[in-house]
């Protein structure tokens, strides 16, 4: 039976990171995420939570260790953001080559300089061609039970990859919400104890991370892409069976309108609500606009992205980041790379908007679908990169 307790999103994954039974916390303290370890830290000092909390020196350190501990057989549970995600960029790729089931919160927040402590999406972007798996938040209920099963997801035996929980800084991490939150004694039921992989045995040596050379490396890459590729349908999986475990839904995309949608506009994270209240009002004026939304980033679900563009004319996606000499910004590429061989794709632009937590009102969502609905009527994008909310 669930209650509802009010809580913030850093407080909300604390909670459920303490549910979940973790038996190994490594983390270093960093804006906005540092209530989630500040908690654990209490839980664990106060006896409602068995586990080690390992205080390092370093966002490099937290995930160092929690490699080693999740390779001997623990249920591991680190949190950052931003500059920490920077500084842990190296042992990401090791986190997940070495097929750890580490599960992190990255507090989404922007990258200096100038120094930011609010939400841009740099550090989930930087992280996307990592091997991670990644979620991202909309609300902090959310954050809750996306926890929950990033554990399950990483866990999976048929997955065994590290997941990253996206909530947005301040806007998430920050607000208080009234959460649905289980029962403990429930959460088995959904979240069994980890069952270890291949753990480290001193009487069973194994090696991780050899030396690796031109003659051996592209095909343990090749296997590692594959196994990747390979999680989708298990991830799936983990959403109906969470749907099942607690009413809630969910899909790797959510969408509105986009049944007869002429104009859309994709976007992750908190701001998707936004977007969703205009696409309601527009709709109810006869516009035939939509909105997609991400819950799952990595892996990036393309034949369903690509089945729910079907028939519309123009996209706007959008972008809390920015990807400097490319061609459009991180969720644009993916977007573009996804229609690339479709036959009638959409005419795309990119829109950058709530750089280092700038607002996303209502009415520059309205703008960016007028902006669609000019391109799907011309047949032309004048514009492909447009910047939102921005004093001229």
């Amino acid at each position: 039976m669930a209650k509802i307790i009010g809580m913030n999103g850093d407080t909300a994954v604390a909670y459920a990171v303490k549910q979940a039974d973790v038996d190994v916390i490594a983390a270093y303290p960093i804006t906005p995420q540092t209530i989630i370890v500040e908690k654990l830290s209490e839980f664990v000092n106060n006896g409602e939570l068995n586990a080690a909390y390992v205080p390092v020196e370093s966002e490099h350190s937290a995930l160092s260790a929690c490699v080693g501990a999740s390779l001997a057989g623990a249920r591991v549970f680190t949190a950052t953001a931003s500059q920490g995600l920077a500084l842990m960029y190296e042992i990401l790729y090791i986190a997940s080559s070495l097929r750890t089931t580490i599960v992190m919160a990255l507090g989404n927040r922007a990258l200096s300089a100038p120094i930011n402590i609010h939400c841009s999406h740099d550090d989930a972007y930087a992280a996307r061609d990592a091997g991670w798996i990644e979620l991202f938040a909309e609300n902090v209920q959310e954050a809750y039970d996306l926890t929950f099963q990033a554990f399950r997801i990483a866990e999976d035996k048929n997955v065994l990859f590290p997941a990253i929980v996206n909530l947005d800084g301040f806007i998430l991490t920050h607000s208080l919400e009234g959460v649905q939150v289980f029962e403990d004694e429930d959460i088995p039921k959904f979240l069994p104890p980890k069952e270890p992989v291949n753990p480290i045995d001193p009487e069973r040596p194994i090696s991780y991370g050899p030396l690796d050379l031109f003659d051996y490396y592209i095909e343990h890459k090749k296997q590692q892409a594959e196994a990747f590729k390979a999680s989708y349908p298990h991830i799936l999986k983990v959403f109906e069976e969470f749907e099942e475990f607690s009413g809630r839904t969910y899909r790797p995309l959510k969408t509105l309108g986009m049944e007869d949608a002429e104009v859309a506009v994709i976007i992750l994270g908190s701001a998707a609500g936004t977007v969703r209240d205009v696409v309601r009002k527009l709709r109810k004026k006869g516009e035939k606009v939509g909105v997609v939304s991400l819950t799952l980033y990595r892996p990036f679900p393309q034949k369903e992205l690509a089945e729910v563009l079907s028939g519309v004319k123009a996209v706007a996606v959008m972008d809390r980041s920015y990807s400097y000499g490319s061609p459009g910004a991180q969720l644009f590429m993916d977007i573009a790379a996804t229609l690339i061989n479709v036959r009638d794709k959409p005419l795309l632009f990119n829109v950058i908007y709530g750089l280092g937590g700038r607002d996303l009102k209502p009415e520059h969502v309205v703008q960016v679908f007028e902006r669609a609905k000019k391109a799907a009527r011309e047949g032309e994008v004048p514009e492909k990169e447009v910047w939102v909310g921005v004093r001229e």
